[in-house]
């Protein structure tokens, strides 16, 4: 992971939207999760929090917050690739007494220039008692 992300993720100030899209400030909602001063309470909020870690170029978040058994070893994002809003479409399980969820979603975003939509219905899993990303199904 690049310094530049890092310093993008140190950059968003308490007042700053959270660009999840939850309406709450970045230092109230993600930026908790992203230091690891708090974990997610279901697999919506995890969704909701790498989105956001894909707004601001935090590979490294993105990469503790995925299962271990389908991480991958490194991750590279493209720094030509600016994700714009979250769209949540579904979800089913995932809650404070759940082990498992999945949560649907349309990721908005623009390369180089160019509108585009990715959708998932991702699977989540409690792992220790924390939500990890599993793996989703892109239509």
């Amino acid at each position: 992971m690049g310094k530049g992300a890092k310093r993008r993720s140190a950059n968003a100030t308490t007042g700053q939207a959270c660009p999840c899209g939850s309406g709450r400030a970045y230092a109230d909602c993600c930026a908790p999760l992203h230091s690891g001063d708090a974990h997610a309470p279901t697999a919506e909020a995890l969704m909701r929090s790498r989105f956001s870690a894909f707004a601001l170029g935090d590979a490294d978040y993105l990469l503790r917050s995925w299962h271990p058994s389908t991480r991958p070893p490194r991750l590279e994002l493209d720094p030509g690739q600016r994700w714009v809003r979250l769209e949540i479409v579904d979800t089913e399980r995932g809650g404070l007494l759940d082990t498992a969820g999945t949560v649907t979603f349309h990721a908005h975003h623009r390369d180089a220039g160019r509108p585009g939509t990715l959708t998932e219905h991702s699977r989540f899993v409690r792992e220790d008692g924390r939500w990890v990303y599993l793996d989703g199904d892109q239509p």
